[in-house]
C-alpha cells in the first residue's frame, strides 16, 4: 500500500527544482506566467509538464490494482471457479483456480476483467466474469512543505486545495501563500504541476479557482523569501548595538 506514497520521494526533487525557480523569479515574473513556463529538472527525475486551465482539474483516471489489494472473482455460469478475497501479492501476481498465476498489478478493473476472460477462455467457453474490489488503497493526498502537519491524508468526498491545506493544519508563518504547488501524476513518466496563488484567492474571497484534488495529488508549500534569509542571520541581542567599554 505504501508504494505510491513512497513514490512521492521522487517528486521532492521536482519540488526543489521548481521552488528554486519560484524564489528567483518571484519579484520579476507574475505568478500567472510561471504556470505556463517549462521548468528544467534534473535528468534523473521524470520530466514534469506544467498544466494550464481546466485540463488540469478535469483529468480523470480509473483506479489501478496495487499489491495488497483484494477482490472477489465471480463466474456467472461456472461458480466452481469463484474465489473470494483474492490477494494481490507484493510482486503484482495473483494465484487463481484453474489458470495459476497471473500478473494483475497496475490494471484497471475493466482491464483486469479482460485479462481474466482471456486466461479462462483457455478452459471455459466465453466465460462471464465479474470483479469486485474488496480492499484497496483509499483515496488520499499528500501535503508537504510549510504546513503545520505535513503528511498523507485520506480523502472523504470532494476536497479542494484550500480544504486540504486546512486539514494539514494550515500555513506556517514561513509559508509563501502565493506560490503553492499542486502536483498530479499523469503516468509513469509524467507529472503535471500547477502554481496556485492561494493568498490572492483568500484576499479576494473568490474561491472559483480553488481546484478539487484528485486521489494521489501532492501539494507543496514553499518557504517565503524572508524565512530563507533568516537561516543565515544570527539572532542579535540588544547588547550588540551598544558600544563596548574598553578599559
Amino acid at each position: 500500500m505504501t508504494g505510491r506514497f513512497v513514490s512521492t520521494t521522487r517528486l521532492c526533487a521536482v519540488v526543489l527544482a521548481v521552488s528554486a525557480v519560484c524564489a528567483a523569479q518571484a519579484d520579476k515574473v507574475p505568478a500567472s506566467n510561471l504556470t505556463s513556463t517549462p521548468t528544467p529538472v534534473p535528468a534523473s527525475v521524470a520530466p514534469t509538464k506544467l498544466a494550464t486551465g481546466p485540463d488540469f482539474q478535469q483529468r480523470t483516471t480509473r483506479y489501478r490494482i496495487e499489491p495488497g489489494d483484494t477482490f472477489d472473482l465471480n463466474f456467472e455460469l461456472s461458480p466452481e471457479f469463484n474465489q473470494l478475497a483474492v490477494a494481490v501479492q507484493p510482486d503484482g501476481f495473483v494465484t487463481l483456480r484453474g489458470v495459476g498465476d497471473l500478473h494483475v498489478a497496475d490494471q484497471t478493473v475493466p482491464e483486469l476483467t479482460q485479462t481474466l476472460r482471456t486466461a479462462y477462455s483457455k478452459i471455459l467457453n466465453d466465460p462471464l466474469i465479474s470483479v469486485v474490489l474488496k480492499e484497496f488503497e483509499k483515496p488520499y493526498f499528500v501535503a508537504d512543505g510549510q504546513v503545520a502537519k505535513p503528511g498523507k491524508y485520506d480523502m472523504h468526498g470532494k476536497t479542494t486545495l484550500t480544504q486540504a491545506i486546512a486539514m494539514a493544519g494550515g500555513f506556517q508563518s514561513t509559508a509563501k501563500h502565493s506560490q503553492v504547488l499542486l502536483f498530479r501524476r499523469v503516468d509513469e513518466q509524467w507529472t503535471e504541476a500547477k502554481l496556485i496563488d492561494v493568498k490572492k484567492m483568500q484576499k479576494s474571497g473568490n474561491l472559483s479557482e480553488d481546484p478539487f484534488l484528485h486521489p494521489g495529488d501532492m501539494l507543496f508549500v514553499p518557504k517565503n523569501t524572508m524565512s530563507k534569509i533568516d537561516r543565515y542571520i544570527p539572532n542579535l541581542s540588544m547588547g550588540t548595538y551598544l558600544p563596548l567599554a574598553i578599559p
